[in-house]
């Protein structure tokens, strides 16, 4: 079988699957999401945390528990890594330094997973389960709310209220993300990832020296890394290690998972809005972004230029040969595209346009099908700025779902765009500008320059991947990424929640013979448009310093 044809092979099984579960997944999180009983689980850790599930917040509220929980999540997680020596469980690793320990801490908790640190060299098995594990749950739960807290925003009139926090939170993880990361993690370990508490053990020598492999709680962690969209791996080269990714089957569910709940919501937001055709035209509009972006991620592997490249079959650089070229391809993109992070392959290594495009992917903001809750939330985002632009264009006050989209509205949506982009810009020129951040550039030039903007990318947009070629671990990289993720997760929060609040305020419109039909491909199309055209003009001079430059070298 030729290595182009396993690759679509690889990308129609995926689909396929995708569609399999789209439609009883998106039923069951609109019926958590919707239901008034509490599980009787449920009910303990409520009355734990002294919060009451039935209280109906305001977006000033539900934004002050999103902050709250957050910060001590952040607190927590930050002073168990700073305690690491005196655990037990700690394999002998000294506690972490404390610009990396805010850095993880920060990453963690907002959904990003950058690691600047060698997993199987700095955490032990404490840190790794009771710290890092807990957020992978925790803080997919989290978006997944505040994107429930948009919908209820369309949903609702004449109330402002969005639901309980408290209760969204505790659903997500009790009734959503531990049964599925627990299914998930037997199919992981029956297929050979491991699932230990082992120390460290020599297992030859290499280059001259032993090598040492440390095992692990790798299987569960791994399961929610992706279906949380987190990313974080427990090993240093992540969903490429053997341990966490052995084989082409475990690699192609891999990217089931990270994919898995994003295309699920989009029914969710169907459900809960009354009209499945609606989820349906987001999903379009996702499903076209994605789909475009692997097939000019295949090309670009596949068959760019060069004798070496073509005597190999491709760009093999930096890949898995078990993984192969297709399904590191739809790795790459899929976890850019989402706020995943993990990588099967080295990004750095791929071409000057495949490095591009999984830049650019994140630079769309990660709606495609994006992050747990973020990637929903964003594209509905888009889509209130999208109705806006064809109401310019028709003369006609715009409407979505039944809400006017007027100025209070647009503006919230404006500000949620201009965020990432501010921070990824600020922080990239500075870093550029001041001589010692520049010394932690493996490469000069287009690539060097490709790399600090992916690292910001990256920590802004909560994708947490890395171009490889990045000495991160200092000073300077450890509290401007630290910042740029905790801004780039939590300011965006502030203007969806507020957006909700103002929709649920709202007394509906009927729909007239001028309404758009938002549920139309039509649609979808206009939304894909908005969505490039935005990106194109706010990142297309760095860009073009970058990776585009490299690529057309």
């Amino acid at each position: 079988m030729s290595p182009v044809l396993s690759g679509v092979l690889q990308l129609l099984a995926l689909v396929a699957a995708l569609a399999l579960a789209h439609i009883p997944l998106g039923t069951y999180l609109a019926r958590v999401y919707s239901s008034p009983r509490h599980l009787r689980v449920e009910k303990w850790i409520y009355k734990g945390i002294g919060a009451d599930p039935d209280t109906q917040m305001r977006w000033p509220a539900y934004l002050r528990g999103v902050l709250a929980f957050s910060l001590v999540g952040v607190l927590f997680l930050y002073l168990l890594q700073r305690l690491q020596g005196v655990l037990p469980g700690s394999l002998g690793f000294a506690s972490i330094d404390p610009d990396q320990a805010f850095n993880t801490a920060a990453s963690f908790v907002s959904n990003t997973n950058w690691q600047s640190y060698y997993g199987e060299q700095a955490m032990g098995h404490v840190v790794q389960t009771a710290g890092l594990a807990v957020q992978n749950f925790v803080s997919a739960a989290v978006g997944i709310a505040v994107a429930v807290a948009l919908v209820r925003g369309f949903v609702r009139s004449r109330t402002g209220e969005l639901g309980n926090f408290w209760s969204d939170l505790v659903r997500g993880v009790v009734r959503v993300l531990v049964p599925l990361a627990v299914v998930g993690a037997v199919i992981l370990v029956a297929c050979g990832v491991v699932q230990n508490f082992s120390g460290i053990h020599e297992v030859g020598q290499f280059m001259g020296g032993p090598q040492q492999w440390n095992g692990g709680a790798v299987a569960s962690q791994e399961v929610i890394k992706e279906l949380g969209t987190n990313g974080g791996g427990y090993f240093n080269a992540n969903s490429a290690h053997p341990f966490e990714n052995p084989t082409p089957f475990t690699n192609l569910f891999e990217i089931f998972l990270i994919l898995l709940v994003p295309v699920s919501l989009t029914r969710t937001f169907g459900v809960m809005t009354g009209s499945v055709r609606q989820g349906y035209a987001i999903l379009g509009a996702m499903a076209a972004i994605w789909v475009s972006f692997v097939a000019l991620m295949m090309w670009t592997e596949f068959a760019h230029h060069g004798p070496a490249l073509q005597a190999a079959g491709g760009a093999t650089e930096g890949k898995e040969l078990r993984f192969g070229i297709g399904g590191s391809s739809i790795f790459a993109v899929s976890t850019t595209l989402t706020s995943t992070g993990a990588v099967d392959s080295f990004h750095s290594s791929y071409t000057g346009l495949g490095g591009g495009i999984t830049l650019l992917g994140m630079m769309l903001g990660e709606i495609a099908p994006g992050g747990v809750g973020s990637g929903l939330y964003g594209m509905l985002v888009m889509a209130v700025v999208a109705v806006f632009v064809a109401g310019l264009m028709v003369g006609r006050t715009p409407e979505y779902l039944g809400r006017k989209i007027g100025t209070r509205e647009i503006k919230y949506a404006a500000c949620y765009i201009l965020i990432t982009p501010a921070l990824v810009l600020v922080l990239t020129a500075a870093a550029m500008a001041l001589p010692s951040p520049g010394d932690s550039m493996t490469n000069s030039g287009a690539h060097g320059f490709s790399e600090i903007l992916y690292a910001y990318t990256s920590a802004a947009n909560n994708n947490g991947s890395a171009f490889a070629g990045l000495n991160a671990d200092t000073q300077w990289f450890n509290t401007t990424l630290g910042l740029a993720m905790l801004l780039g997760r939590f300011l965006p929060m502030v203007f969806v929640l507020a957006l909700a609040g103002s929709l649920a305020g709202q007394q509906p419109v009927p729909a007239t013979a001028g309404t758009l039909r938002t549920e139309k491909p039509l649609f979808s199309g206009l939304l894909v448009g908005a969505v490039l055209i935005i990106t194109g003009l706010t990142y297309f001079p760095a860009l073009a310093l970058g990776p585009l430059a490299e690529g057309l070298a």
